[in-house]
């Protein structure tokens, strides 16, 4: 039966620092990418030379056809996943009387059709394996107290942490772990140029973004056996922001 932990958006940022990390501790890794095959690449070889297996799997979390398609012929050749970490994602950032219909419905169709287009379908085969697993979803600050210019985002965030604790509820007597990791400034691409960091980084107790490194230790000790008295949270990894 297999052990292995299936990343979503992994081949850069946080995705890959989760990656990477899981790797470290004795994982086995799906990766995945939307585009970038290149990148998702660079990350499995490292994955490899830690003497850990990594495979990719190429989808739009937003396609629910692709995901079911993908995730299903994963799990009837390789088994059920031991885990899962929902990472995909994007903005679309803008004040809201500017929003536009396309801005609002991308957003919503990652980040929180993702949800479901990813687990929905992985879900009864980890039931079925009879094993514990875990479960986590990278959400935000943004979700948990909102942010300027990010109605979108603050949305969609804020419904994956609903789900998720739905979702805890649910498959809490199979020993299946359903968790949130909310990052808060975390300095990676996905920082748009214009934010004003020095502004933002007043409101932060550390004074400083966090690190990707930061969030995936987070994600990895919620994976662990440690962690399975810990389900229905939302771990916030902010320096205090909230």
């Amino acid at each position: 039966m297999s052990k292995s932990i299936l990343v979503t958006g992994s081949s850069r940022g946080i995705g890959r620092a989760i990656a990477l990390r899981l790797a470290k501790s004795g994982h086995d890794i799906v990766l995945h990418c939307r585009a970038r095959r290149d990148e998702a690449e660079t990350v499995q070889a490292q994955i490899q030379k830690m003497g850990r297996t990594a495979r990719i799997l190429q989808f739009d979390v937003a396609d629910r056809a692709q995901c079911r398609e993908q995730l299903e012929a994963d799990v009837e050749t390789q088994g059920a996943y031991y885990g899962v970490v929902c990472n995909a994602g994007l903005t679309r950032d803008g004040a809201f009387p500017a929003l536009t219909e396309d801005d609002w419905d991308l957003v919503m169709r990652t980040n929180l059709d993702g949800f479901y287009n990813v687990l929905q379908p992985l879900t009864m085969p980890m039931i079925r394996r009879r094993q514990p697993g875990r479960i986590v979803c990278i959400t935000s600050v943004s979700g948990l107290i909102g942010n300027r210019g990010q109605v979108n985002y603050s949305a969609s965030k804020a419904g994956v942490i609903g789900a998720a604790k739905a979702l805890a509820v649910e498959l809490g007597k199979r020993r299946i772990t359903v968790n949130c990791v909310a990052p808060g400034l975390i300095d990676t691409d996905m920082l748009d140029d214009n934010l004003p960091i020095e502004e933002m980084l007043k409101m932060i107790p550390a004074q400083r973004m966090g690190t990707p490194e930061e969030v995936a230790g987070a994600v990895n000790f919620l994976m662990s056996e440690e962690a399975s008295y810990i389900t229905r949270q939302v771990l916030a990894v902010n320096g205090g922001l909230c």
